[in-house]
């Protein structure tokens, strides 16, 4: 991968903690950081559940570029102090999504896992440059049809007190606002903790939104997170139906997501930033388009009526830049991110 520029934060060579290795974002990352030039420790919570990406990525990039480790629970205090010993960079992209109803459970198990990320770089002098998968829902919550700007200065307020509001807790909504709570609290509680604590790293925080795209491995890896909307498009939707109610919003190509990520690592003139990966809105309709377009002798399931758009207006032209700086022409189109999916369908 070309990467232009000199003044590099940390050199080609550099070892790269990234967690969540083996999830679909993370192993992204980790992917573009070794063709990239680095050395990666990836860490998973279960070793067993990860061992395939060892020989996969020795055989693509050659032996010792790439380590796995355990971390069993983010939350438990000193979860990252042994993994960070000699690294340079520091890329926490793991986090538990959409698993509780109730905001003191889902809430606290995010924020902290940050917050003992911060604190593993900041006791490791080599570290200098920490970034932080936040998510599109730290910034604000899909609202179709409704025009509204997302900026470095905008947070998901209404999904916090929508989280944090009294029992019961139960309901898919109920979920989702715990989900987007914890992102959003978990950012702040970091650019909290940089402002207190006045480490000797840089942080930035990439905020994506429904990532589409390459899958390191099908076979180990299935179709996961996202990428299996474009699955259960494929299959009209069956055995997946509440998936036909996601609110159309912004897609982000996989790949793109992870060279803002390391953009976010690498750069030295990126610094504290909060770098929106939101290439293009869609909706169904958009991707069923592009389906019925690479694929005409398929069958897919008719246009959605009255699904609305996304019409927000998102800060995402900085990030958009930095994806030029790997060689790229911008972002990723929707067809090709679909088609990355489709095509292991296919195969």
């Amino acid at each position: 991968m070309a990467v232009s520029g000199t003044d590099l934060a940390i050199p080609k060579g550099s070892l790269v903690v990234v967690t969540g290795a083996n999830g679909y974002i993370g192993s992204n990352v980790v992917d573009q950081l070794l063709l990239t030039g680095y050395r990666v420790r990836g860490t998973v919570r279960n070793m067993k559940h990860a061992e395939w990406m060892q020989p996969l990525l020795d055989e693509k990039y050659g032996k010792g570029k790439f380590e796995l480790a355990e971390v069993k629970d983010m939350a438990a205090k000193g979860a990252f102090n042994e993994v960070v010993k000699g690294a340079s960079g520091f890329c926490h992209v793991a986090t538990p999504v959409m698993v509780s109803f109730d905001p003191n459970e889902g809430v606290p198990i995010v924020v902290n896992g940050i917050l003992h990320a911060l604190e593993a770089a900041a006791s490791e002098p080599s570290v200098k440059r920490v970034v932080m998968t936040s998510s599109s829902t730290a910034a604000a919550s899909p609202q179709p049809n409704k025009v509204f700007t997302m900026d470095e200065n905008t947070w998901n307020e209404d999904a916090v007190k929508a989280a944090w509001a009294p029992p019961p807790y139960e309901g898919l909504q109920r979920r989702l606002d715990v989900y987007s709570a914890s992102k959003t609290q978990a950012e702040q509680a970091a650019w909290k903790f940089m402002k207190e604590k006045n480490p000797g790293f840089v942080l930035n925080c990439v905020l994506p939104n429904m990532n589409i795209g390459h899958i390191l491995s099908v076979k180990d890896q299935g179709y996961p997170s996202t990428s299996g909307w474009v699955r259960a498009l494929w299959d009209g939707f069956k055995g997946h139906e509440d998936l036909e109610y996601n609110p159309p919003q912004y897609y982000i190509n996989v790949q793109d997501n992870a060279r803002v990520h390391i953009a976010g690592l690498i750069y030295s003139d990126v610094k504290g930033e909060r770098l929106y990966s939101f290439a293009h809105p869609y909706n169904w309709n958009d991707m069923l388009a592009v389906l019925r377009k690479l694929y005409p002798d398929r069958k897919f399931h008719e246009d959605y009526s009255d699904i609305g758009h996304d019409l927000s207006k998102v800060a995402n032209e900085r990030a958009e830049e930095l994806v030029k700086r790997f060689g790229q022409p911008g972002w990723t189109s929707l067809e090709d991110s679909i088609k990355a999916v489709t095509d292991t369908i296919v195969s």
